[in-house]
């Protein structure tokens, strides 16, 4: 069964576009991993989103210990101003399926 993550970020308004950028390096890197459907960033005014789907919990797992992760990890010290809220969640597909589910 697939797993959806959700991070939220909160950078420190003035460290807003280092906190992109090292998004923007990781997503590169990470939409190589096996197993990764989607990893995608969203905006709003003072938080940054990501949207995560991995096609197993093994494969979140394979991610959780990449390179990739741990070098987005070290780029964000010091430039949030809280930690990463990470919501590791099961799909509740409801409705129609090209609608109900990610």
């Amino acid at each position: 069964m697939s797993v959806v993550v959700v991070v939220t970020a909160f950078p420190v308004p003035e460290l807003r576009d280092e906190v992109v950028a090292a998004f923007e390096s990781a997503i590169v890197r990470v939409h190589d991993e096996p197993g990764v459907e989607r990893y995608a960033l969203l905006e709003g005014t003072d938080r940054l989103v990501m949207i995560e789907k991995y096609e197993s919990e093994q494969a979140r797992s394979e991610h959780t210990k990449g390179a990739a992760l741990a070098d987005l990890l070290s780029a964000l010290k010091g430039k949030l101003r809280t930690a990463l809220d990470v919501q590791v969640l099961t799909p509740h597909p409801a409705g129609k399926a090209d609608k109900g589910s990610l």
